[in-house]
C-alpha cells in the first residue's frame, strides 16, 4: 500500500485508491481514526494507494487554504471516498466532514462509502442521505467499511 499524506505532493495517478474522509483531530492528545484504518487496510492486503489528509508527522496544517485545495484534489481524483465519522462533538466534531459528505453523495454517490459508530452523535442526516443517495446502509464498523470500499475498486 502507498500512503500519501497532506505534506506530500498527490502523484497524477491515483487509480486504486481511498480517500480516508471524516473528521480529523485539531489537538495533539486526540488520536485519529486513520490509524486503525491504515492497519485495517494492511490486514485487507490493500494494494493500492491511501490518501490520508493529515500529516505524516502528526503536525497541525500550517496553511488552511493549501489544507483545503490538497482534500479537493485527493477526493475529486480518488478512486473511492471512504468517510468514516465517529463524531464526538468535543473531539471530532467533523464540520468539514459534512460539506464533503454532502457534495460527494450527492455528485458522486457510486464512489462515497461511509460509517459510523453507534455511539456517533448527530449523524441521522449522514445517514439519510447515505440511504436517499446509494440506497445502502451505513457500516458500523470500519473493518467492513474498509473491506466494502477496497472489493468495489479491485
Amino acid at each position: 500500500m502507498q500512503i500519501w499524506y497532506t505534506d506530500r505532493p498527490l502523484p497524477e495517478d491515483l487509480s486504486n485508491s481511498l480517500f480516508l474522509a471524516g473528521p480529523t483531530p485539531r489537538r495533539a492528545e486526540v488520536i485519529s481514526w486513520r490509524k486503525e484504518a491504515l492497519q485495517i487496510l494492511s490486514d485487507l492486503q490493500f494494494r493500492g494507494q491511501a490518501i490520508v489528509p493529515e500529516w505524516s508527522t502528526g503536525a497541525f496544517y500550517p496553511d488552511e487554504i493549501e489544507q483545503f485545495e490538497w482534500d479537493e484534489q485527493g477526493l475529486e481524483r480518488a478512486s473511492a471516498i471512504v468517510f468514516w465519522v465517529p463524531r464526538a462533538i468535543a473531539t471530532l466534531p467533523g464540520l468539514t466532514t459534512n460539506v464533503e459528505f454532502g457534495r460527494y453523495v450527492s455528485l458522486a454517490p457510486q464512489r462515497v462509502f461511509y460509517g459510523r459508530p453507534d455511539e456517533a452523535v448527530s449523524v441521522r442526516y449522514l445517514d439519510w442521505l447515505y440511504e436517499k443517495h446509494t440506497q445502502k446502509k451505513p457500516y458500523h464498523r470500519l473493518t467492513p467499511l474498509l473491506k466494502a470500499a477496497v472489493e468495489a475498486i479491485n
